[in-house]
């Protein structure tokens, strides 16, 4: 079993306010392992790693200072903007001033494509294999398909989409990283049979897999424990959110109405880990039957709950889940009895 399999580490994006080391001195002092590092606030600028030895070295040093570990980083907010359509005031937002640049929509796309291939660069640099990220989508507009869409339009969709990774992969291979793509709404992949498209889009290439997330996949009814059966050998990263499912009162619908997060009249809202609908001791069952052996990160996301008391309680959650599988099958131990 490898050590990153018991491993529960603490995503930082939700914490980029903060100063990188403090984060880590929170989550040491909670019990975490480790860090799924953001390239977000002064966490991970990837321009500066990718050229300066001494940044990635200052990096290590906090991780080692706080006795933690970094078995995967994430870029999401770049991969978001390799293929939306539009490029906007919402990227603007999220976006590095290296990436954003003049603004120009083409060029918007290019940078942030530059700057995935940067992520694996990094990652290898500080001894790690997975990249945690979004894709984005120039198609995701079109998803209520009213007024109506030509389907060669959605086949188009993948088609820029395979033609924009394609090239990122490509650096992904050479430096022995995979990409985990969170399956979410906005992305080219945000549910099931989009999944499969996007896989189908890149001819199956091994350097593409999956973040498993089940908060967005159990408010759009699609079962979190089959996905991974179903796409066993490419669970690349765990990230635990959870979704809690608001009792149908005939107002609320899955899509949140505009309303803001925390908002009792949603029909749904993210909650801290092992507070919501996801079958957790299903899924973890379910992970250790497809001998999954990354990282267990804790990605905290919770309006009505303070950080540091979710992030805590979350942790001692997942603990509990975390059961060492039987070393012998039961076929085998009833043979004996």
């Amino acid at each position: 079993m490898s050590e990153a399999s018991r491993s529960v580490t603490l995503f930082t994006g939700q914490w980029a306010d903060l100063p990188f080391e403090d984060v880590a001195r929170i989550a040491a002092e909670l019990g975490y392992d480790g860090l799924e590092i953001a390239a977000s606030g002064d966490h991970l600028d990837l321009e500066r790693a990718d050229s300066d030895a001494s940044y990635v070295q200052s990096r290590r040093d906090i991780l080692e200072r706080y006795g933690l570990k970094v078995f995967a980083i994430s870029n999401h907010l770049a991969g978001q903007a390799v293929c939306d359509s539009p490029i906007d005031f919402r990227h603007k937002a999220i976006l590095r001033p290296y990436i954003w640049g003049d603004g120009d929509t083409e060029g918007v796309r290019l940078r942030a494509a530059e700057d995935m291939k940067r992520a694996a660069r990094v990652a290898r640099k500080l001894g790690v294999d997975t990249v945690v990220g979004f894709t984005g989508s120039s198609i995701w507009p079109y998803v209520a398909m009213f007024p109506p869409v030509p389907q060669d339009v959605i086949e188009k969709g993948y088609e820029d989409f395979a033609a924009r990774w394609g090239p990122i992969l490509d650096v992904f291979e050479a430096e022995g990283v995979r990409f985990a793509h969170e399956v979410h709404p906005g992305e080219i992949a945000y549910d099931y049979w989009t999944s499969v498209q996007a896989i189908d889009a890149l001819g199956g290439r091994k350097s593409f897999g999956f973040n498993w997330d089940p908060s967005h996949m159990m408010w759009q009814n699609i079962d979190p424990v089959g996905f991974i059966v179903d796409f066993s050998d490419r669970i690349y990263h765990v990230d635990c959110k959870d979704t809690r499912l608001r009792p149908a009162n005939g107002r609320a619908g899955v899509l949140g109405s505009h309303l803001p997060w925390g908002d009792p009249r949603r029909g749904w809202d993210f909650v801290s880990t092992g507070r919501g609908d996801v079958p957790w001791e299903d899924a973890f069952r379910a992970l250790s039957s497809i001998g999954y052996s990354g990282p267990i990160s804790i990605e905290w996301e919770d309006a009505g709950m303070d950080r540091i008391h979710g992030a805590g309680e979350a942790l001692r959650f997942v603990r509990s889940l975390l059961w060492a599988p039987p070393e012998a099958s039961f076929d085998t131990a009833f043979s004996h009895q």
